[in-house]
């Protein structure tokens, strides 16, 4: 009887549980189509392995990801970046709608192994780097193309990793980037890139296109004529990669390559195809389509100063475009879906949007170039001169309008009942901030009609006590607040240093920007005086003396190319004779007390 009783018991709890697991199964469902976790559609464009595994490992697929998961994680946490890697490489195989490794999968090959390798080999770094951005577009992406967290953390690594200053090789990721995009899309024009847009996306679309197969010569005796000179050619999927690195640099290739180039050189046929090569590039290998660039160009793009209504193309050398390029693709995708939610995913990601629009206002202008520097000889082991490649960014006023534009499109988008209010809050503290600075820094460029209507938006958006004052008063204020103790010391680094800035600036022909650097050294020289000018143990020279010194310490830095010298002083005999002179009165005076001797002025 008694175990009767238990058996019955044991059937009756049997069946609640069965039932209770039963209720559950609809939430669970909905969080695995949540999650897109699910198997039941078909995977497009998935690779043999990911095809075997689905099939091999069954229903205990779900298990065996789960342990690795685990087990990748304690790999992370110990500092194991190469064996969390293999791991997460397993995981992405066997389950690529979880986009939650995908993510782990590119930031550790991004972050953690690439600053795991010396900063000395700034290339090695770059290989990870570049490793973690590639996984996400090239296979991460074209798997969940609906899912907006990976769009994000690609548009992340552009912006932060390679835009942001935190690694130490930065700048060698910048180089790098540049010179890759530079044969594709630099130094272009609104037209170019809506040529780019029309050509066709396809080899066969463009063999089948009358306007190259209808002139004489046709796409046929350019690619025959290739393949003849060099056999790498006859590879069609290489084909484009070849020609391109034949375009830039023909001592790669066997001689008969460059002459079979320079046999067609003049035609339409070859700017036919030199158009569609680029395209085909942008599409296929940085997975950019040229419609999508153009668009964001008119939209995005500086803003032209002797005309408000036109604007420039963007500068698709810097990060930050790619950035913007993946963080709006990924936001447009999400738009799509019915009734969908703001989830925190969208709400970073519109805040990285605000962060590379931020990043092209501060550092929007890139110049390259190249210097002699030190290094040291691998066979040798001692320290020789070399040239290397450098970059300056440098803020680009020209895309305040696009900035401002952008940041209102995000706070209205979160405005509104029912919406996070804290981020609305944030995003506002941010607009409201990056309004603050654009007044100083517009009124020291010269620009003082810009700073006015900057201001005037601060009083009308966020009305505060310190906004509702005079230009001229603000501005004041707000380097008061900046300089308030400021000792004799930091006022002599910060003048020599603007000022030196300055002339930077005037030789490379940035004039708004020398000017603004002259004129704030000036403010916070004139700021110093007045409070201390009347104390002879910590006063300053007069500021004409200052301007001198500053001019020759640039002349002495060797951090700055002996060209940007030279165009310094041949703008200075040019266009101010007047500080031409001073300079050779002063460079007997220069000789006693440096051991370094002024460029003389011819």
């Amino acid at each position: 009887m008694r175990d009767t009783l238990i058996t019955v018991v044991c059937i009756i709890l049997t069946g609640a549980l069965l039932a209770a697991a039963g209720m559950q199964l609809d939430y669970i469902n909905a969080q695995r189509r949540d999650m897109r976790l699910t198997i039941a559609d078909p995977i497009k464009g998935a690779p043999p392995s990911l095809a075997f595994a689905t099939a091999a490992m069954g229903a205990f697929r779900g298990l065996i990801v789960d342990i690795l998961w685990i087990r990748a994680d304690q790999l992370k946490e110990q500092g194991q970046f190469f064996d969390a890697r293999q791991l997460a490489e397993w995981i992405t195989t066997l389950q690529p709608r979880f986009a939650s490794v995908w993510v782990f999968h590119a930031w550790n090959m991004a972050y953690n192994i690439s600053v795991a390798i010396p900063a000395t080999q700034p290339e090695q770094r770059w290989k990870w780097v570049r490793n973690g951005y590639e996984l996400l577009r090239d296979q991460g992406i074209p798997l969940n193309p609906g899912n907006l967290e990976l769009y994000r953390e690609l548009a992340r690594i552009f912006q932060q990793k390679i835009g942001g200053i935190t690694d130490d090789c930065h700048k060698y990721y910048k180089i790098q980037l540049a010179r890759e995009m530079e044969p594709l899309v630099g130094g272009r024009d609104f037209a170019y890139f809506e040529a780019l847009a029309a050509t066709p996306a396809t080899w066969d679309r463009f063999l089948q296109d009358p306007n190259v197969t209808a002139v004489d010569p046709n796409i046929h005796d350019v690619l025959a004529a290739l393949q003849t000179a060099d056999p790498t050619f006859a590879d069609r999927d290489r084909f484009v990669v070849n020609y391109l690195a034949l375009r830039q640099n023909a001592s790669r290739f066997p001689p008969a390559a460059g002459q079979a180039i320079d046999a067609f050189r003049g035609t339409q046929i070859l700017d036919r195809f030199d158009l569609f090569a680029r395209a085909y590039a942008l599409r296929t290998i940085w997975k950019m389509e040229p419609a999508v660039m153009a668009d964001l160009n008119k939209r995005y793009g500086p803003t032209h100063f002797a005309d408000p209504n036109m604007r420039l193309p963007l500068d698709w050398r810097h990060s930050a475009c790619h950035a913007m390029y993946w963080g709006i693709t990924g936001l447009r995708e999400v738009a799509k879906r019915q009734d969908r939610e703001l989830e925190n995913h969208e709400v970073n990601t519109d805040r990285i949007m605000g962060h590379c629009i931020q990043d092209l206002f501060r550092s929007g202008k890139f110049h390259l170039y190249e210097e002699m520097v030190d290094v040291v000889d691998d066979q040798t082991g001692q320290t020789v001169q070399a040239l290397a490649a450098q970059v300056f960014t440098r803020p680009d006023l020209r895309m305040f309008d696009p900035y401002n534009r952008i940041l209102h499109e995000v706070i209205d988008k979160y405005t509104g009942e029912g919406l996070d209010q804290g981020s609305l809050v944030s995003l506002q503290d941010g607009h409201r901030n990056m309004l603050r600075n654009a007044v100083l820094l517009f009124y020291q460029s010269g620009h003082e009609a810009k700073a006015g209507e900057i201001l005037a938006e601060l009083r009308q958006r966020y009305p505060r006590e310190e906004f509702d004052v005079p230009l001229v008063e603000y501005c004041r204020n707000r380097m008061k607040a900046e300089f308030d103790s400021i000792g004799i010391y930091d006022a002599k680094e910060q003048v020599i240093a603007m000022l030196r800035e300055a002339y930077f600036r005037y030789a490379i022909r940035d004039d708004d920007a020398a000017f603004g650097r002259e004129k704030l050294a000036r403010q916070v020289y004139d700021f110093y005086q007045f409070q201390h000018g009347d104390e002879y143990r910590i006063d300053l020279p007069d500021f004409g003396r200052m301007k001198l010194t500053a001019l020759q310490d640039f002349f002495a830095d060797e951090q700055y190319p002996p060209k940007f010298r030279q165009n310094l002083i041949a703008r200075i005999k040019i266009e101010r004779p007047d500080l031409a002179e001073q300079l050779a009165q002063q460079e007997r005076l220069w000789l006693q007390e440096s051991q370094t001797p002024l460029q003389p002025i011819p």
